[in-house]
């Protein structure tokens, strides 16, 4: 329509009910015609507070152990810890002990760790995040074959579903819903970038792949299921991801949605990013859960962060804003059920 040379008055408002028809992110004709958009009509309901200060300490505390890397001491012992945890919140908690192969052909020995607040109801929100870390440093320029501390990548989403466990624990108001929380082990042992060694094909989220295949509880079910994924740093984007949109728009929509009700669609953006390979895929397509991933992606650089996969992912890029909007967002989704 740019090409189009306007002459009277008329043809200026048809050229704009044209151009307002082919807006799909603003779409001003549907707001001139509705003054009050549809989002207005959702009721956010009264939640428990939600602690940034809390959610970090827990990311810190993990850090502390040491790389969260399979078959090392720092690993089983932060994996006794995320136990300990759960258990201290009054949730019913399982831990599933597996041995899977890596790319390389290494037998790995993984935790997957659960914790279920009311387990006796029958609707039920699976809330999930990877707790291991990248054994190498392979996006850096030093100490590339050195494992990264992991505070964003597999900490912070842990940092938050804690705190989030911790708040509905210890508050007087109930959800209208069970809660399952479930932290992956494996994810991030994929083949490294220009290896040669062994096949990429599912390489990485080993521990989701196996619990969605051999779930510990039988006949579980949930109504859907929300991931974290490096959800800590500073002026995090959030776009809304592809295998999400595919396998699960009306979760998608449904947490933007309340997002964008409570202000922080400079977090949640409201466009589509890219299809990303992470814990959700397989909970998705094996354990037919339908489960959308929120996952710090910028789509102009194609890329999770500069400092994603070295050794930057340390506790200075972690942000309490971001940790507040993200357990803010994740919470009253639950307490809007």
């Amino acid at each position: 329509m740019g090409n189009k040379i306007i002459r009277y008055v008329m043809g200026l408002f048809i050229a704009l009910i044209c151009f307002s028809s082919c807006d799909h992110t603003k779409q001003p004709s549907e707001i001139a015609t509705n003054p009050k958009p549809q989002r207005s009509s959702l009721k956010l309901k009264e939640k428990p507070l939600f602690s940034s200060d809390s959610a970090y300490m827990f990311i810190e505390k993990q850090v502390q152990f040491g790389p969260r890397v399979p078959n090392t001491d720092a690993h089983v012992a932060c994996a006794n810890w995320l136990e300990e945890r759960l258990t201290s919140f009054g949730l019913a908690t399982n831990v599933q002990n597996a041995s899977v192969q890596a790319y390389n052909g290494q037998n790995l020995e993984i935790f997957n760790i659960m914790g279920q607040y009311k387990p006796e109801a029958e609707k039920r929100i699976l809330l999930c995040a990877h707790w291991d870390t990248r054994p190498y440093a392979d996006r850096d320029s030093e100490n590339l074959r050195q494992p990264i501390d992991g505070a964003n990548d597999g900490a912070s989403g842990v940092g938050v579903l804690l705190e989030i466990a911790r708040s509905i624990s210890k508050a007087k108001l109930e959800p209208n819903v069970g809660v399952d929380f479930v932290f992956f082990d494996g994810e991030d042992y994929g083949k490294p970038e220009g290896s040669m060694m062994g096949s990429s094909s599912n390489s990485w989220c080993l521990g989701s792949q196996y619990w969605a295949k051999k779930i510990p509880i039988e006949g579980y079910q949930a109504k859907y299921g929300i991931l974290l994924d490096m959800v800590g740093a500073g002026n995090a984007a959030f776009p809304k991801e592809g295998i999400s949109m595919y396998f699960a728009p009306q979760v998608v929509n449904h947490v933007w949605n309340i997002a964008g009700a409570m202000g922080h669609t400079n977090y949640f953006k409201p466009f589509k990013g890219s299809e990303i390979t992470d814990d959700h895929r397989y909970l998705n397509e094996y354990a037919k859960i339908p489960t959308i991933d929120i996952i710090h992606y910028e789509m102009g650089r194609n890329d999770f962060g500069t400092f994603h996969h070295t050794h930057e992912d340390n506790m200075s890029i972690i942000s309490k804003p971001t940790l507040q909007v993200v357990g803010d967002v994740v919470m009253q989704v639950i307490y809007n059920e």
